[in-house]
């Protein structure tokens, strides 16, 4: 409903709520559409690009209001807020990326940064270029996640390796990784609850 306000009308035999919703499915919701570049949107048909400039374009007003948010530092208390902090930034990118959140002592957000993006994989991520971010920050704690451009939330064997790697090197600097989270659309995992055996007993509260 929300889509259709912006759309105004929908095409011949199609309301403009009707095509909001197919919207929704063929770009699998609106992380989707938020992640599509204007011309996939205009591929979507009654989708012109009158109608995918407005739509971009409040997306990102709201992109923008939610990174407004998060310098207010918010306090990282769960796998789900660290997934609200992330989710905007990792699903408008079709490629893989690595993201990294540098904590205080009370676990509220000190910032966040993209490790990279696309020409690498998380299994090839060098451990210490994400500890060099954090003991830039004065980080107290870090937690880590990328997206699978599959759109599988589930870790790879090697994803599994190399951030039991990570962990143990924070357990020697004294910056614990908290957490390390797979994001797609729609969905995401978190390693510290689904794979308890790579994780020590740090938790997300202060």
């Amino acid at each position: 409903e929300l889509l259709a306000i912006l759309l105004r009308v929908g095409v011949e035999g199609e309301s403009a709520v009707a095509l909001g919703t197919r919207l929704l499915d063929e770009l699998q919701g609106i992380a989707g559409i938020h992640a599509a570049e204007l011309e996939e949107l205009c591929n979507v048909h009654g989708i012109g690009l009158a109608k995918a400039a407005q739509i971009k374009a409040a997306l990102e007003l709201g992109s923008r209001l939610h990174q407004k948010t998060l310098e207010e530092r918010p306090v990282i208390d769960s796998p789900e807020r660290a997934y609200e902090v992330l989710k905007f930034d990792i699903l408008e990118n079709s490629r893989e990326t690595l993201w990294i959140l540098a904590l205080n002592t009370r676990h509220r957000l000190l910032k966040k940064k993209k490790l990279y993006q696309g020409t690498r994989s998380f299994s090839s991520v060098r451990v210490a270029e994400i500890f060099e971010f954090a003991l830039l920050q004065h980080a107290a704690a870090i937690i880590l996640a990328h997206n699978h451009p599959s759109g599988e939330p589930y870790p790879s064997q090697e994803d599994l390796r190399i951030t039991q790697e990570i962990r143990k090197a924070g357990e020697i600097l004294e910056i614990p990784l908290l957490d390390h989270l797979i994001i797609v659309p729609g969905a995401f995992q978190s390693l510290k609850k689904e794979h308890k055996g790579i994780f020590d007993s740090s938790n997300y509260a202060s």
